[in-house]
């Protein structure tokens, strides 16, 4: 996690956010557990650098920010697309647009992708959260994007509970 942890840094990031980031990452690792089904590297790279994009802005537009930054760096599409898709439970290509973003299509599909962005969900800085309390801050999103967070939320409470 050092190596990511200082391209963070060298990103400028700042340390909340890469506190942020070690804490998503231990909170993705722990939930897999030793399933086979998860690529503990990939959760590793994931996790620490999904939130590299806001060394560039804060705003929603980090997820495709942080992921130019990963294609840039030339670190793998897969760590790319875990950057890119982890914001919420996703966003549609006609949600990016509607948010004045690039029409990317954000869902997280594969395990990593989903569960980088389910332990996203469940922090709020370094500190674990309940889902419920993300679902009830959420009910200014569209109906599809809360929908798709309890998708989330559901299925990887049956995958890692």
């Amino acid at each position: 996690m050092d190596e990511w942890e200082s391209l963070l840094r060298r990103a400028g990031c700042e340390e909340r956010v890469v506190r942020h980031c070690r804490a998503v990452t231990a909170l993705a690792l722990s939930l897999a557990g030793d399933d086979p089904l998860f690529d503990r590297a990939l959760l590793t790279a994931g996790g620490m650098l999904h939130d590299i994009g806001r060394s560039v802005t804060h705003g929603i537009g980090h997820a495709q920010a942080g992921a130019a930054i990963c294609r840039a760096l030339d670190l793998g599409e897969p760590v790319a697309r875990v950057v890119e898709r982890h914001t919420g439970a996703g966003l549609s290509a006609d949600d990016c647009v509607l948010l004045g973003l690039a029409p990317v299509e954000c869902v997280p599909v594969t395990p990593e992708e989903r569960l980088v962005a389910y332990a996203d969900k469940r922090l709020r800085g370094a500190r674990v959260v309940s889902m419920e309390r993300e679902l009830e801050r959420s009910y200014s999103l569209p109906h599809r994007s809360r929908r798709r967070m309890c998708r989330l939320w559901h299925e990887m409470e049956l995958l890692t509970g």
